[in-house]
């Protein structure tokens, strides 16, 4: 029986709770976006690598029996017997394994036998529902004859800018970091040259990608040598493209005491509901994690809320429909700053919910995250096991620890045979408070740095 979070996530996306589904765990899919929205120079980067696309796997414990994940690689079969052992009912994998391709949806097209299982669904009703919309999805729907259960693209691509963020902010009266929009190279040396490092009013900038992902594309600027040699690169490039765009936000640095996510749901009809609100675990920009209940107070839960609505309504008057994730922060001084950036997408905790919704029974806490492993050699998942002992197991007053990834660990056994890599294995805690989940999380990575191999 799928649970009650799928099947109103299925209903959100749909239009009913029983439409079987066809997921794609798309994690690249932000990079795709950026495409003709150059942000500030800097080295190309990839996020298409075996690690991330491994990471599509998460996609599993959200799924439903009735449901289908396609991807790249088959499910362990040791992690499966796990998986199945917690009560958990999981989809039918579907592998891609046509041509190596940067993505699983252009694989997949490339695979004449799951196109024609992809077709067979389509006929029986079931819809496509990638993490994130791209034209692979799109060109993979076209000859699947699937459904997309998304908007068009254009919307999905406008919506998920970090500019749209911010003028939807300013524009419906929402609290706003102090920060502007520059969408060419002149508008971003004429506002570094009136607020930079150093000027009145701002003494610490950030500069964001309107596409940037995971700390990429995000730099500081904390004194007038860093921020003018930003603006020379910029402009240096514009000349020797004859390409003035820039899209980036540019934002004061702000003191604060923890960054928030929320999820909202908007369905078809408008109706927009918060589905968690969680404390983001972040270092130097990077995700790393969320740890769950937030510590917020009534009138900071009531910003939250409200907040919801107001994206919600303003993203269904633009088109939009389906799960969105909110980056926002509390201030030092406890001000909610309920809009750090809009992500009109599935995001990790949207791979969670299930999990939390059939093996976390009263226990109120939960710590989402992954702790990096450095191997010599694949491990089995029965090593897993192993290492973790009694905290795989979750007890109904102490909690435990569940694994929600393992195809992460050995991904990249293969990409240079014989040498040492770094795997991630991903999990989450759950208990009866902050402080357990925090020294499950502990004793999990201590864990693995001692019987799998610690990461340096």
């Amino acid at each position: 029986m799928p649970t009650g979070y799928l099947r109103a996530l299925k209903r959100a996306v749909t239009g009913d709770p029983a439409t079987p589904l066809v997921l794609l765990c798309n994690f690249e899919v932000e990079q795709r976006w950026a495409t003709g929205f150059p942000g500030l120079p800097a080295p190309a980067f990839s996020l298409t690598g075996p690690l991330v696309t491994r990471m599509e796997e998460l996609g599993a414990l959200l799924a439903g029996p009735d449901d289908h994940l396609v991807t790249q690689h088959p499910l362990d079969p040791g992690y499966v017997d796990y998986a199945r052992s917690l009560g958990l009912e999981l989809p039918t994998v579907l592998v891609a394994d046509g041509p190596a391709r940067d993505s699983t949806a252009a694989r997949a097209a490339g695979s004449p036998d799951l196109l024609a299982a992809l077709r067979d669904l389509a006929g029986r009703g079931a819809q496509l529902v990638p993490m994130g919309l791209s034209a692979d999805e799109v060109a993979l729907a076209e000859l699947s004859g699937l459904p997309v259960a998304a908007p068009d693209l254009d919307t999905v691509v406008a919506v998920n800018s970090k500019i749209y963020s911010r003028r939807l902010v300013e524009d419906t009266g929402l609290r706003a970091i102090p920060g502007w929009c520059c969408e060419t190279v002149d508008e971003f040396a004429e506002l570094m040259a009136e607020v930079g490092p150093g000027c009145s009013p701002a003494s610490a900038l950030v500069v964001k990608d309107a596409y940037g992902v995971s700390g990429k594309g995000l730099v500081v600027l904390d004194d007038p040598a860093k921020a003018r040699r930003v603006v020379r690169a910029a402009t240096a490039r514009a000349r020797r493209r004859d390409d003035q765009r820039l899209h980036v936000v540019v934002e004061t640095w702000l003191p604060k005491r923890a960054d928030l996510n929320y999820q909202l749901t908007v369905d078809a009809g408008g109706d927009v509901r918060l589905d968690f609100v969680k404390e983001a675990l972040t270092r130097g920009g990077v995700h790393l994690g969320h740890i769950s209940p937030a510590e917020l107070d009534d009138r900071q839960h009531a910003e939250i809320r409200h907040a919801a609505a107001v994206i919600g309504k303003a993203l269904h008057a633009d088109g939009f429909t389906g799960v969105v994730g909110v980056d926002a922060v509390v201030g030092a001084d406890g001000t909610v700053y309920p809009v750090l950036e809009i992500n009109a997408r599935f995001n990790m905790s949207t791979y969670q919910g299930g999990v939390l919704e059939s093996l976390a029974g009263d226990l109120p806490a939960s710590l989402a995250g992954h702790h990096p492993v450095r191997l010599t050699a694949p491990v089995a998942f029965a090593d897993v096991l192993a290492a973790l002992g009694p905290l795989a197991t979750v007890d109904p007053v102490a909690g435990g620890v569940v694994v929600t990834c393992f195809g992460t660990v050995n991904a990249m056994a293969d990409e240079r045979p014989g040498e040492p890599f770094e795997g991630r294995l991903y999990f989450i805690a759950l208990g009866p408070d902050r402080a357990a989940v925090t020294g499950l999380a502990d004793a999990t990575r201590t864990a693995l740095d001692t019987h799998i191999g610690g990461a340096r």
